[in-house]
């Protein structure tokens, strides 16, 4: 069975993203940037504002990646870019307001009330178990050429389907070792992926 590249001829996207690899910035917009609108849309922004908040959280996101350091954060990335987003979002409120009153007229206060408060978006991520789901749905698809079809075939069943791993290996005619093997090593592959430090729970 071959193996997926390892960490020594792949680097993570995060770090790829690092080095101004345009695909890798490709991919780490795709992969995260309906996670940021789906965020958006909980705080209760605006089409209009959400697409203007994503713009302002990768722009961030490209300005301050090199400092991002996972060993100090809170265990994901996600948890940091939560962090970066909402002030994002509170920056883009305050901002619609400051417009809305700068405009005035007889419609000023019933377009300030449109607008949620800045101060009552929750310090804690808002991402419901769907939003994870899809997040970790789009990460394997992205890593999914880099596996055989047997390998991916044989994490499918036993870490998405779950199937407990003596029916997986009797399916495939391997070891219970190699199914516990092949993954680890696709979970290993998709943390990397995430910038993710706990995919003990992943979502699948």
């Amino acid at each position: 069975m071959k193996d997926f590249p390892s960490t020594s001829t792949r680097l993570s996207l995060l770090s790829r993203a690092r080095g101004q690899d345009p695909e890798a910035w490709q991919e780490l917009v795709s992969l995260y940037g309906p996670l940021v609108a789906y965020w958006c849309h909980r705080c209760k922004l605006s089409p209009h504002a959400t697409a203007d908040c994503i713009q302002d959280v990768f722009l961030s996101v490209s300005k301050s990646l090199h400092r991002y350091d996972s060993r100090r954060e809170s265990g994901a990335f996600r948890g940091w870019l939560w962090k970066i987003t909402l002030n994002c979002i509170r920056d883009n409120i305050r901002r619609d307001k400051r417009n809305a009153l700068a405009s005035g007229g007889s419609t000023a206060h019933h377009r300030l009330e449109q607008y949620p408060d800045a101060t009552s978006i929750p310090e804690d991520e808002p991402s419901g178990i769907d939003a994870l789901r899809d997040l970790m749905k789009r990460a394997m698809e992205q890593v999914r050429g880099e596996f055989e079809h047997r390998t991916w075939e044989i994490f499918s069943r036993a870490a998405i389907d779950q199937i407990p791993t003596g029916i997986v290996a009797v399916e495939f005619g391997i070891q219970p070792a190699t199914v516990r093997q092949v993954r680890c090593r696709v979970l290993k592959r998709l943390r990397e992926q995430l910038g993710d430090l706990d995919l003990s729970r992943p979502h699948l």
